[in-house]
């Protein structure tokens, strides 16, 4: 599920000010099956909803500090899951959101999102996009921000954006000029 939300919109109804629109450009998975993953060694009040249906926001926050936002994923009574690290918004600099912290930030999203149906609400939710995303544009590489289960490769980022947190050792930022989609 991971690579498939990449090039997927992210949108927050900001109300009185209107829509934020952003694309995917990074996302990581997790599995109940491996140490990094909230879900590994058991269910509790505050993991719960990475158990849960499918399709919903899992929102925590990360060393008390910042919220993440995750997509629920596989199935019920299994934690899993894909966090958005970076969303690219047209418009704005290219940095904006290149992070789970940042993009939490700029769609001020927080708990109050958790457990949210990611299609079915007019506050936040996700759409899948005109734009054809395929396998040689995206990066697969190991996740980063962990201590446990560090080699494996649960983390997709779209090669030709700018809005990455960390890129792969190697792989160059590309020009600008490179990587400029629409939100229409």
């Amino acid at each position: 599920m991971a690579p498939d939300l990449i090039g997927c919109y992210l949108i927050k109804n900001n109300f009185q000010k209107g829509l934020l629109k952003g694309i995917i450009v990074e996302t990581e998975a997790y599995s109940q099956e491996e140490e990094a993953c909230h879900g590994f060694k058991k269910l509790t009040d505050s993991n719960k909803v990475l158990f849960g249906k499918p399709g919903r926001f899992y929102i925590y926050k990360s060393y008390g500090i910042h919220h993440c936002l995750n997509v629920v994923t596989d199935r019920e009574n299994f934690a899993s899951g894909v966090l958005i690290r970076s969303v690219y918004i047209p418009n704005r600099n290219e940095r904006t959101a290149s992070g789970p912290g940042l993009v939490t930030r700029i769609f001020d999203i927080n708990e109050k999102f958790n457990s949210l149906e990611i299609l079915d609400n007019n506050q936040c939710w996700i759409s899948s996009s005109d734009q054809l995303i395929e396998k040689k544009d995206l990066v697969q590489t190991t996740r980063i921000g962990i201590s446990k289960a560090k080699n494996i490769k649960w983390r997709w980022y779209l090669k030709n954006s700018r809005s990455i947190s960390k890129r792969e050792k190697g792989d160059k930022n590309p020009d600008l000029k490179n990587f400029l989609p629409s939100t229409k």
